[in-house]
């Protein structure tokens, strides 16, 4: 049964819930974590979990969380998972740091895709938190869009990781779709401007936290109209903030989200498909635009006439060149499985793990220009011989050595160098492209 990877929460947009809170563990853990068993079996209806991780998966049951926490259990705590592998994918993790006195409880619950969270599933979640927040005390917990937060930087909202780690949220950085705001907060606000703030929902816990829920259905947080009122609830409780600037930077972020449907040259499409799903979800649609509007330079590695061969032993030369490609192949096979079979596709799936590796950057120069782009060369040459019925034209220097396909001769050697200048030029001189254009010119 598969489960939900932070892999798979990079793919579409997802609710995310973030909650820390304390309890007393000295009677034991498994009845000071029942009411958060509880509330998840009362509330979750359509996303509960069914199944338990630790040191190995078993079907969801109390016993099977109780023996998680069990199996994981150390001198400082217990983390385990709980997941559900059909839709709605849940991943909730319960990270537990157990102390004499007080402990802590910090679970991260991510539920996608984010549209199933309409009236009444946002109903049930904002119950579990109701009921998790008001068993466990907590300083700051919300609910909101994976992706959103990511735009707003959540959970440093501007400030560096040891200033956000040593202040966590002492102030209203930001409003989200649901959020729970603890005693002390309440109090730095003010308790009753806080009742106060115009939202779906303003509620004092018990414990005298207070719950905010901006809109009613968590799917539509980027709307005008969410938007307008997350603006709104945001410059109540930070009177120093103006309401135009908010909102315009909510508007912003809205817009950022909005999908743009792939339009890539179709030369490079096959290996630009493949880029976007590489970037965080919130930049994600940026990025398509942009790839949209990337057109590659016309490949210029060619000649309309060869220079003639000037090597006296073709097959020693010839030889060589099947040693650089094989040792291509012997040391990318594992990585890039498709490279043993000398196509097309495998020249997009080496564009694509260059450019994922960061390769031209993350390699020194010189190992690049001795080894990995004469090998490419000759790789490359050697795809274009047996795919497009090529035939090598091989001179003394290896840059200059030619294959003939039709009326035109190719230099996959001075493609290779230039390609591995840079991470740019994996996408101006991709091997992709490359090959398209040569196969385009054959007769």
């Amino acid at each position: 049964m598969k489960l939900l990877t932070m892999h798979d929460l990079n793919m579409v947009d997802s609710l995310s819930f973030s909650f820390k809170g304390t309890f007393d563990a000295t009677g034991g853990v498994e009845p000071a974590l029942t009411p958060l068993v509880d509330a998840l079996e009362k509330y979750a209806d359509g996303w509960m979990p069914t199944l338990v991780k630790s040191t190995r998966k078993r079907r969801y049951s109390r016993e099977a969380v109780w023996r998680a926490i069990e199996e994981r259990r150390d001198e400082y705590g217990s983390i385990i998972g709980l997941y559900r592998s059909e839709s709605p994918a849940v991943s909730l993790v319960l990270n537990l740091t157990l102390a004499q006195g007080q402990s802590t409880l910090r679970a991260s619950l991510d539920v996608q895709p984010l549209p199933f969270f309409r009236e009444e599933s946002s109903r049930s979640l904002a119950a579990v938190a109701r009921a998790w927040a008001s068993q466990y005390p907590v300083a700051y917990a919300s609910a909101h869009s994976n992706a959103d937060e990511q735009l707003a930087d959540s959970p440093n909202f501007g400030r560096d990781d040891r200033e956000a780690r040593r202040d966590g949220f002492d102030k209203i950085y930001e409003l989200f779709w649901l959020n729970i705001f603890g005693p002390k907060l309440v109090e730095s606000v003010g308790r009753e401007r806080m009742l106060s703030t115009p939202a779906h929902l303003v509620e004092e816990l018990p414990n005298g936290s207070i719950l905010l829920v901006l809109w009613p259905t968590a799917a539509e947080f980027a709307s005008e109209e969410a938007r307008v009122v997350q603006a709104r609830a945001h410059v109540h409780l930070r009177p120093d903030l103006d309401f135009d600037s908010v909102l315009r930077t909510l508007r912003e972020r809205s817009a950022a989200l909005v999908p743009v449907e792939p339009r890539f040259h179709p030369d490079v499409a096959p290996f630009l498909s493949r880029l976007p799903d590489e970037f965080a979800i919130s930049e994600r649609q940026r990025k398509i635009a942009e790839l949209n509007a990337f057109r590659p330079p016309v490949p210029e590695e060619w000649l309309p006439v060869a220079h003639p061969s000037d090597v006296a032993n073709p097959e020693r030369v010839l030889e060589s060149y099947g040693d650089l490609s094989e040792g291509l192949v012997a040391a990318l096979h594992t990585k890039v499985p498709s490279i043993m079979d000398e196509t097309a596709e495998s020249l997009s799936d080496l564009d694509f793990y260059f450019w994922k590796e960061n390769f031209p950057v993350r390699y020194t120069r010189e190992l690049i220009d001795s080894h990995t782009a004469p090998a490419l060369g000759a790789y490359l040459g050697d795809v274009l011989v047996r795919r497009l019925g090529g035939t090598w034209v091989l001179r003394a220097k290896m840059e200059e050595s030619q294959v003939r396909v039709g009326k035109r001769v190719w230099l996959p050697f001075l493609r290779a160098r230039r390609y591995m200048q840079s991470r740019q030029s994996l996408l101006d001189y991709s091997l992709t492209q490359f090959f398209r254009e040569v196969e385009r010119c054959r007769p």
